[in-house]
């Protein structure tokens, strides 16, 4: 993609700006608001000038190589190839460094899976979804915290919901948004037939300044006793908390054992799937004017299949077909299924990009 150099020019008289500023600020929340969008900002001004320089050094290379002398020529003119090489890639990487980008790619990230059609088999699946996450998030070394649990009566989970912390959790893992469905034969099948089942992943972003008002005449909080393993280890006390918000219905809860740490969560909580409902409306919105939505398709949507038999894995929104299910659903392969998902969302972006250039 050709950049033109006026928009080359804007990144870099944006970031000039920013630096004289901050130099001048004495207000601290103005200080800490350009701070952010001089760190946001350096990586693309930094390779904005690595284009500028190599299309600069253009015309000099070319000159030489026109030039009389038999080896100044030839050096020029591997210089000059060498060039031409390089400088798509610069310009490339500073397209999607441009290209419209979601706000929360860095943000921590809310991960809800539960078990769907096909009963104990399902939650069984959705535990191992649950703990493919759990493996591929240690090894990135993300955090994962367990927010609640409801257990499937043959093991699984029937719902497990867990915030995954570090930097670009969001970025990575929304693409995982959607219904996953295996295929295999369950322990409890006894006539080694195939069953189908069903679990839903839900990824939602949690960034740092979530600006959502909630207002206390549109909550409800109640507190209970929360359920533990019999004997002394029963809280017998009502500390678990549930939030319901009277507009829209969402129920959140938090079940640790003090009350004041469970209402902070589930306030916070809230505060996500406020944010989450609002980030929804806009992508349906966007869904109307694009064909691509690999990162914000509808969560009802089968996204991909996990046929044990055949030990392989299908993603259905961009036709990838991979035969190492075994290392995918310990986590250790799933970049092999998410790393082409976000070359599809740069491609998009790009495409967006070039819509707006013209």
């Amino acid at each position: 993609m050709r950049l033109p150099q006026a928009r080359l020019d804007q990144v870099l008289d944006r970031f000039r700006e920013i630096e004289a500023r901050m130099g001048a600020a004495t207000d601290g929340a103005e200080i800490v608001r350009l701070a952010k969008e001089h760190a946001e900002l350096k990586p693309v001004a930094e390779a904005v000038e690595a284009v500028a320089r190599a299309r600069a050094e253009r015309p000099e290379l070319e000159e030489m190589a026109a030039s009389g002398e038999a080896e100044m020529s030839e050096l020029a003119r591997d210089e000059l190839e060498q060039l031409e090489a390089r400088l798509p890639e610069l310009e490339h990487k500073v397209a999607l460094l441009l290209a419209p980008k979601d706000k929360d790619e860095n943000a921590s990230a809310i991960l809800e899976v539960r078990a769907g059609t096909g009963g104990d088999e399902a939650a069984l699946f959705a535990g191992d979804l649950f703990r493919m996450y759990q493996r591929y998030a240690s090894g990135r070394g993300w955090r994962v915290e367990v927010d609640s649990i409801s257990e499937g009566d043959a093991g699984g989970f029937k719902e497990i919901i867990a915030s995954i912390s570090g930097d670009g959790v969001f970025g990575r893992l929304k693409f995982e948004s959607g219904v996953h469905r295996v295929q295999r034969v369950p322990e409890t099948e006894a006539q080694g037939r195939i069953h189908t089942s069903a679990a839903t992943v839900a990824v939602l972003p949690e960034p740092e300044d979530v600006d959502i008002e909630i207002k206390d005449a549109d909550i409800r909080i109640d507190t209970y006793r929360s359920s533990g393993a019999g004997g002394q280890h029963v809280n017998k006390t009502d500390s678990a908390v549930r939030i319901t918000h009277l507009p829209t219905g969402i129920v959140v809860t938090s079940s640790e054992k003090s009350q004041h740490q469970n209402r902070a969560r589930a306030m916070k909580e809230l505060q996500v799937r406020l944010y989450d409902q609002q980030r929804e409306a806009l992508d349906s919105a966007r869904a109307e004017s694009r064909k691509s939505q690999v990162g914000s398709g509808d969560r009802s949507e089968r996204i991909r299949t996990y046929n044990f038999p055949q030990g392989r894995v299908t993603d259905h929104r961009i036709n990838l077909t991979l035969y190492n299910l075994a290392k995918v659903i310990e986590g250790e392969a799933l970049d092999d299924v998410i790393d082409p998902l976000i070359a599809e969302d740069q491609a998009a972006r790009l495409a967006a990009l070039e819509d707006e250039l013209g």
